[in-house]
């Protein structure tokens, strides 16, 4: 839901761990009003008394004790800010490799991506930024900006802020992105020039300051013209309504009347139906759309009809339910290594299901996505692979093709996140 009548999006923040990614945010949300002096005097003092005079607005973000004694973000943090156009919550990714785990469950809900690049002689492109950017890509992150930081350190060089922006480019476009539909801005996040105010220190770039540039990205379209897809998070049963599916709908509209089925339910036939009513925040609706989070009451869902994890569609063109499929995973904490038969839990949209890995196809490369193995034995931490699953009871997936928002999977295994990927082939089942 939008705060203030303002269209949210989500931010994500990636870069090298050294590259001042922290800092960056802590500046934006300072010199943009979302944090008082009195806040950052109290962070400025921490930061002294650790030994750590410079880090205060790292700090803003890096709320954890021991975080700020090694000077490194570990985990996720939500921000949030507002511009004059959109109300943002900012994901503040760990740049660490042992952190990526977190950036994958960040960015896959992230409508835009701010990557922050060194531009300090000696940083520029490094192993991580070509992996994040890899990543971003393949979580399905649409919008990129780069903020090219540290000018200060080459003193506000225009020439180094070109070769950073050269190398940069290159990348960008090795894993998809175009080049030429990307914001580069040279910034300095600790003397704060360009964050969020213009600085007479970069009076050559003739572009807008990170904070003018984050204002001017696109509202992510609301994938209202793909067909209605809705998760079903719980079913409640209501005295005098029945039974009562509640969830979010990622695609299309929901319409009072409409004709629906809900697969795969409890036969794994599919369980059609007709919608009654629709309610959000204890108002009735005649439509529901994406994004919204609603609770229906459906004409021939019985009391053991459908659970969680089934997902609602029209009848005419039911959410498909997958006897195997396809998918590209990157595996990012995985105690010893993945084999044929690993049968881990599999969550995708709000279906827990637990998944067997049928066949290792082949194993990329992350910063270029070329093959290096064909069928490969085994993969481990760190490797990005395309396998066939096959899941051991009926499971709505959808293709990223088709609908990305239901194709995108966390795989867990005695309670960490092992791996994350999307589903890009699958067969129906019949």
């Amino acid at each position: 839901m939008a705060k203030a009548g303002k269209p949210h999006l989500n931010l994500v923040f990636i870069g090298h761990v050294d590259h001042g990614k922290s800092t960056t945010v802590g500046r934006l949300l300072f010199d943009s009003g979302a944090i008082d002096e009195q806040t950052m005097k109290k962070l400025k003092e921490k930061a002294q008394e650790l030994g750590k005079a410079g880090f205060e607005f790292a700090f803003v973000m890096d709320g954890l004790k021991e975080e700020r004694e090694r000077g490194v973000t570990i985990d996720l943090a939500h921000k949030e800010f507002m511009t004059d156009k959109y109300y943002f919550t900012i994901i503040d990714a760990p740049g660490h490799k042992d952190f990526i785990k977190n950036m994958i469950t960040g960015t896959s809900q992230a409508d835009a991506a701010v990557l922050v690049v060194s531009g300090n002689a000696s940083d520029g492109v490094q192993a991580q930024t070509k992996e994040h950017v890899f990543l971003a890509r393949t979580l399905g992150v649409q919008q990129i900006i780069i903020a090219v930081n540290k000018m200060d350190m080459v003193k506000y060089d225009e020439k180094r802020f070109n070769e950073v922006k050269d190398q940069v480019a290159a990348l960008l476009k090795s894993v998809g992105y175009k080049p030429d539909q990307v914001p580069f801005i040279p910034i300095a996040s600790f003397p704060g020039d360009n964050v969020a105010k213009k600085s007479a220190n970069l009076s050559w770039f003739k572009g807008g300051t990170l904070l003018e540039t984050i204002n001017a990205l696109k509202e992510p379209e609301k994938p209202v013209d793909l067909p209605l897809r809705m998760p079903i998070q719980d079913v409640y049963n209501i005295t005098g309504i029945g039974v009562v599916p509640v969830g979010r709908v990622e695609t299309g509209k929901m319409k009072v009347g409409q004709k629906v089925i809900a697969t795969p339910g409890r036969e794994g036939k599919g369980v059609p139906g007709e919608v009654k009513t629709i309610e959000m925040h204890h108002e009735q609706m005649q439509e529901a759309e994406p994004g919204d989070n609603v609770g229906i009451n459906v004409r021939g869902f019985g009391k053991k009809d459908v659970a969680r994890g089934d997902v609602i569609g029209p009848a005419d063109n039911a959410p498909t339910v997958a006897s195997e499929f396809s998918a590209q995973i990157v595996v990012l904490n995985h105690p010893s290594v993945i084999t044929v038969g690993y049968t881990p839990v599999f969550h995708i949209h709000t279906a827990q299901i637990a998944c067997q890995f049928a066949e290792l196809v082949k194993k990329i490369n992350p910063a270029t996505g070329e093959v290096l193995a064909e069928k490969p034995d085994f993969i481990k931490t760190g490797d990005v692979a395309i396998v066939k699953l096959k899941p051991v009871q009926p499971l709505v997936i959808e293709t990223q093709k088709n609908f990305p928002q239901l194709a995108r999977f966390a795989v867990r295994d005695s309670g960490q996140t092992v791996a994350a990927g999307m589903c890009i082939d699958l067969v129906k089942k019949q």
